[in-house]
C-alpha cells in the first residue's frame, strides 16, 4: 500500500488510522467536512509531507471519487450519530460503495458488534448475528449492503470494534468518565461498575486495521478488533484516580437512570437500548487474526489509560 485515503478522518478511528498509516511512510488523504477540523489534524501531524486532506460530503459518492481515485485503499472510519443511524447509515453505505465500486478499489469499513445482539460467550467471526435492536438490525442490513454482489469492482472488508478509548476517542461509553475525570469533576459511568467488559485502545485497534487491509486475501470477509481483554469499571476509575488525582464521584448510571435522562436528550434516548452491552461479558476472539496475521497489539489497560488521561488534561489544562 503505497496511498490510502481515511474518510472521517478527524473522528476518533480516523485519527489513529491516520497515524498509523504515515507511521508506515504510506501517503494518506484526510478525508472529511470540516476545514477547520483538517486544518487541526494536520497540524496535529506537523504538517507531515505525506498528509494532505480533501474536503468533501461522505453521503456525496462523487466527492469520495474525486478524493480516492489514485489511491490504493480506501478506509471508511466515517459514522452517524447514534439518533442518525436508522435514517443515515445505509445511505452512507450506499455512497462509500458506490464510490469504491466505481473505482474498483479495496475499501475498509470499521463497524461495531451491535449484530450479535445479546451473548455472554467469546465469539469469532462466524458467531451468529442474533440482533435484538434496532441498531443492530441496521447494523445487519449495513453488512449486506457492503457485501452485497451488486459491487463488481470494489473489494471490501469490514473489521468490528468493541467499545474503545484512547487520546482521540470521542464517543465511546468510557468517554464522559474519563474527561470528567481529567478535568476533576464529578461525572458518569455508564452502567455498571461490576461487570468487566472489553475495550480495545484506539492505536492497538488501528494497528490491527492496517496489518488487515495490507493481506489481499483479507477482503470479502469480516475481522474481529479484540481489546487487551477484560476490565470492570471499579477497575478503571481506580487507575483514573491515581493517573489524575481526582477523587470526585462517579455515578454509575443505570438503564432506568438513562431512560430518565433520555426524556431530555435525543443521545441518551438512544443509549438505552444498546444498555444491555455495559452487562454482558460478550468478547471478541482474536483467533483468527493470530492465525492469519500474527499477535495481537495488547497495551495494558494501566498504560493505555494512562496515556489517554494524561493527553485529556493536556487539552484541559490549555483550554
Amino acid at each position: 500500500m503505497k496511498k490510502a485515503v481515511v474518510l472521517g478522518a478527524t473522528g476518533g478511528t480516523g485519527q489513529v488510522t491516520v497515524s498509523e498509516l504515515l507511521d508506515r511512510d504510506v501517503d494518506v488523504i484526510a478525508f472529511g467536512r470540516s476545514k477547520e477540523k483538517l486544518h487541526a489534524l494536520m497540524q496535529e501531524h506537523d504538517h507531515h509531507p505525506r498528509l494532505t486532506y480533501q474536503l468533501g460530503d461522505i453521503f456525496d459518492y462523487t466527492t469520495i471519487i474525486e478524493a480516492a481515485k489514485d489511491v490504493d485503499v480506501i478506509f471508511q472510519c466515517a459514522n452517524v450519530k447514534y439518533q442518525e443511524m436508522e435514517s443515515k447509515l445505509l445511505l452512507l453505505g450506499e455512497s462509500v460503495m458506490k464510490a469504491a465500486d466505481a473505482l474498483g478499489k479495496k475499501i475498509v469499513v470499521v463497524d461495531g458488534i451491535y449484530v450479535y445482539g445479546h451473548q455472554v460467550a467469546k465469539g469469532d467471526e462466524n458467531h451468529p448475528y442474533n440482533p435484538h435492536t434496532k441498531k443492530g438490525k441496521i447494523r445487519v442490513d449495513f453488512e449486506k449492503l457492503i457485501f452485497s454482489t451488486r459491487w463488481q469492482n470494489a473489494k471490501a472488508l469490514i473489521v468490528r470494534l468493541p467499545d474503545y478509548y484512547g487520546p482521540t476517542s470521542q464517543n465511546s461509553y468510557l468517554q464522559p468518565t474519563l474527561e470528567g475525570m481529567a478535568a476533576n469533576k464529578a461525572t458518569v459511568f455508564i452502567g455498571n461498575l461490576k461487570t468487566p467488559r472489553e475495550y480495545v485502545y484506539l492505536p492497538d485497534a488501528a494497528q490491527m486495521i492496517v496489518n488487515i487491509a495490507e493481506e489481499s486475501d483479507s477482503y470479502g470477509e469480516n475481522w474481529n478488533i479484540p481489546g487487551a481483554g477484560l476490565i470492570s469499571g471499579k477497575d478503571i476509575i481506580r487507575i483514573a484516580r491515581h493517573v489524575t488525582g481526582s477523587n470526585k464521584i462517579v455515578i454509575p448510571l443505570s438503564k432506568n437512570t438513562i431512560r430518565f435522562i433520555g426524556l431530555f436528550d435525543d443521545f441518551m434516548r438512544e443509549i438505552v437500548e444498546i444498555m444491555y452491552l455495559t452487562k454482558e461479558g460478550f468478547v471478541l476472539s482474536g483467533e483468527k487474526y493470530e492465525k492469519r496475521i500474527g499477535a495481537l497489539p495488547k497495551t495494558p489497560f494501566k498504560e493505555g489509560l494512562e496515556i489517554t488521561l494524561k493527553s485529556l488534561m493536556f487539552k484541559e489544562n490549555v483550554k
